[in-house]
């Protein structure tokens, strides 16, 4: 689930990801961008139509629809490994928004036990989105027998 996404070819790439993985991207508004836009479906086009993809209107109306689930923030302020998780099916992988991450007030509703990171070297800043969702949900599906993957 891409938080508030901002840049069209980070949000194409992981359109792409989805569709190899098959995940379902969840997008919640505001968009830095129009899910049209020329550089994003440059990214993804040619899987776009293979990706599942819903729309939100903002946190709550996602939350009203999924807060069910188990819910799992990525963050550079997290302190447990995205591979101490045992993820199941049906797990939420929450990315924020490329500039600034995710919100500390969505960190403080999933709480310390949900929130993952991707380890970095000291005094890295962070991955790129595409890149960290990719490592992520590949673990994630790796964990889950690569379900209906070869």
């Amino acid at each position: 689930m891409l938080f508030e996404p901002e840049i069209p070819p980070n949000t194409g790439n992981i359109i792409r990801l989805a569709a190899n993985t098959g995940s379902h991207l969840h997008l919640i508004r505001p968009f830095g961008f129009e899910l049209d836009d020329k550089k994003m479906r440059r990214a993804g086009l040619d899987y776009h139509e293979f990706a599942g993809i819903s729309q939100y209107e903002g946190w709550q109306d996602f939350i009203g629809q999924h807060g069910e689930n188990r819910l799992f923030g990525i963050s550079t302020k997290a302190t447990l490994h995205h591979t101490e998780c045992r993820f199941e099916e049906g797990d939420f992988l929450i990315f924020g928004p490329e500039t600034r991450g995710l919100p500390e007030e969505i960190r403080e509703q999933l709480g310390p036990e949900n929130l993952l990171r991707i380890p970095m070297l000291p005094n890295s800043r962070s991955l790129n989105l595409s890149n960290a969702t990719a490592v992520v949900v590949y673990e994630a599906w790796r964990q889950l027998g690569f379900a209906t993957g070869n």
